[in-house]
């Protein structure tokens, strides 16, 4: 793939601020979303504003160690909701669940330190055998088509929602949807200079600009069909009449959320918070590794050696932490992020520099925040449609020279997409950990592959070549 920016290039004031902003509106709806699902399933009060405050921090974290020269940006992890669930559910007050989140966080976070530390004393090179392409090439594949519900499920639903149900016409929305990636599409294959490297940006503004005016209408007619957009993120700034806090206010961070230190920390406490973290880290750190041996298939630099896997992990632990500490969400690396990098063709780290910065920066704009919050589902439904294609595709193409004429690697391939597909998964502790798809399919994928890779060449195999 020929990129347009490389990963050290450094495009021009005004096109920098222009693509950080399209990589923000690509990561921000799940880093927003991650603490409104804790919300809605504990009752807790986690900020959308800080979880991306967090997300900003745990980023520029992420770019320190891997000296700036992994283009990703980092985002809220919905791996560890459960778990995050979990600090709540075993504490003995509020105050000391979210105490519980930096704690779990924190043992995430070592997990990510302890491989890394082994990765820094052995390399990587045992990572190629037990996760040929056979096993990530398919597995990067799952991470694409395992989103493709959630896209799916967003293009036909709008933002205003009466009891959790949709107001508006599901073919409305899926209208809406669709003029969203089309408009996309044909700005990044017909577009020239900054439609083909912003295609995003132009697809957002012009399914946002439809949904607004079939909501203008709907609400002039009277006809609920046609409500697409909520505007309650806007009045509720004004809610108390126009103050300093409707247009700059401080996110409601983690680590001011509890009273005391001493306050039901109990030694079964901190159990059940290693056995709702540690778990699932390394299910992501299952996912960390396709991640960003996709992200290494596109910039066409392998970032497992340079600047290394170890710091990869670190910068992902790391930032993981900084994330809890701020937002309370663990943060992870980005498909959608690294999507935008793919379709884009930039790979400029100064983009997720000042992405992550714009993340921070914005998380005190109130305004900026509701304008986000009342981008309706079916719009990001679209963009995802793109996003989460081109993760599945990517994957796809790690294997187009493998010979699938071998039979062990097709026995590899296969069972790594079908348990991926089929939405393999598996629960532990009462619920609190969740082996996901992805990384079930992963472990499948690593087992036939280590128990077939010594096997002879078949006859089929060999006159093949």
């Amino acid at each position: 793939m020929k990129l347009t920016y490389q990963v050290s290039d450094r495009p021009s004031f005004g096109k920098l601020v222009t693509f950080a902003i399209q990589q923000l509106l690509a990561i921000m709806t799940a880093t927003l979303v991650v603490p409104v699902v804790v919300n809605n399933i504990c009752g807790t009060s986690l900020s959308p504003a800080a979880a991306l405050f967090g997300a900003g921090v745990g980023t520029l974290v992420y770019l320190l160690f891997t000296k700036f020269r992994s283009p990703v940006f980092l985002g809220s992890s919905f791996a560890f909701i459960n778990s995050m669930c979990a600090s709540f559910a075993g504490a003995a007050s509020m105050s000391v669940g979210y105490i519980g989140l930096i704690i779990g966080a924190a043992m995430a976070g070592l997990v990510y330190v302890v491989i890394a530390l082994i990765v820094k004393l052995v390399g990587v090179k045992w990572i190629s055998k037990i996760m040929p392409a056979t096993v990530i090439g398919p597995t990067v594949a799952i991470i694409g088509l395992s989103l493709a519900g959630n896209a799916t499920g967003d293009l036909v639903s709008g933002g205003l929602k009466i009891d959790g149900a949709s107001v508006c016409s599901p073919y409305i929305a899926a209208l809406i949807g669709l003029v969203t990636l089309a408009v996309a599409m044909v700005c990044s294959a017909y577009g020239k200079k900054s439609g083909k490297l912003i295609p995003f940006i132009y697809g957002i503004l012009a399914g946002y600009a439809l949904a607004v005016i079939l909501t203008v209408i709907g609400n002039a007619a009277g006809v609920d069909e046609l409500k697409v957009v909520s505007f309650e993120s806007f009045s509720a700034l004004f809610a108390d009449g126009v103050k300093f806090s409707s247009f700059i206010s401080l996110p409601d961070f983690t680590f001011i959320k509890f009273a005391d230190l001493d306050a039901g920390i109990t030694g079964s406490y901190i159990a059940s918070l290693a056995v709702a973290y540690v778990p699932v880290a390394f299910v992501v750190f299952a996912e960390h590794i396709a991640d960003h041996t996709n992200l290494s298939s596109i910039i066409e630099k392998n970032l497992l050696e340079d600047p290394g896997l170890d710091r990869t992990l670190l910068g992902d632990g790391v930032g993981s932490v900084a994330g809890a500490l701020f937002g309370g969400c663990p943060n992870t690396t980005y498909g959608e992020s690294i999507g935008c990098v793919a379709i884009t063709k930039n790979a400029s780290v100064y983009t997720i520099l000042t992405a992550a910065v714009g993340a921070i920066l914005v998380s005190f704009v109130s305004p900026f925040i509701a304008l986000v919050n009342s981008i309706p589902s079916c719009v990001m439904g679209g963009v995802c449609m793109a996003l989460y294609g081109f993760i599945a595709v990517s994957g796809l193409k790690m294997i187009k020279d493998i010979n699938l004429n071998e039979n062990k690697n097709l026995f590899v391939v296969s069972v790594v997409l079908i348990s991926g597909v089929g939405g393999l998964s598996f629960s532990f502790a009462n619920g609190t950990v969740t082996l996901t798809a992805v990384a079930t399919a992963l472990i499948l994928g690593i087992l036939t592959n280590l128990l077939l890779r010594r096997a002879p060449e078949t006859e089929s195999s060999e006159e093949n070549r």
